[in-house]
């Protein structure tokens, strides 16, 4: 039982540090420029570095549309990389040493209201091969958390 018990309290606290990990990006790509200005005029952020935290304004893809299929491999601009604590160690296609979690994001635009509205995902997973699991992005499994939001154009 105790050895029972052990796995599950570290399997709950993974998930949980999942959690916490896939809503700080969420907020961060929450936060990026997406309304409207004074004239009425579309304002979008497409520069931002969303990486590395804080934002870089510049060098990065901001509320650009993701590529199809980046919550199932790790592409540059879509991607980062977090230390066991959840201390980010940057973005790119490749863990850097010291890695435990990936985080990966997409961004589309609504079929609805593509101009307007944005669906954006965030996928956590502690760093490990997910098996065939890796083929479908619908199934979150054990030790991971996904978080799926909407973001619409505002005027100011």
């Amino acid at each position: 039982m105790f050895a029972i018990s052990t796995r599950a309290n570290f399997s709950a606290k993974t998930t949980t540090t999942a959690a916490i990990l896939a809503q700080q990006k969420m907020e961060q790509l929450r936060a990026l420029t997406w309304g409207f200005d004074i004239l009425g005029l579309p304002l979008s952020d497409y520069s931002s570095d969303t990486t590395v935290i804080p934002e870089a304004p510049t060098g990065g893809k901001g509320l650009s549309p993701s590529p199809p299929d980046v919550l199932k491999s790790n592409q540059d601009g879509y991607c980062d990389f977090l230390d066991r604590h959840g201390y980010p160690l940057g973005g790119g296609a490749t863990p850097p040493a010291g890695a435990v979690y990936i985080r990966r994001w997409s961004i589309e635009p609504m079929p609805t209201n593509p101009n307007n509205t944005l669906i954006l995902q965030v996928l956590v997973t502690p760093l490990r091969d997910r098996g065939a699991d890796s083929s479908t992005n619908t199934r979150r499994l054990p030790d991971e958390a996904r978080i799926v939001s909407v973001k619409t154009r505002k005027a100011r």
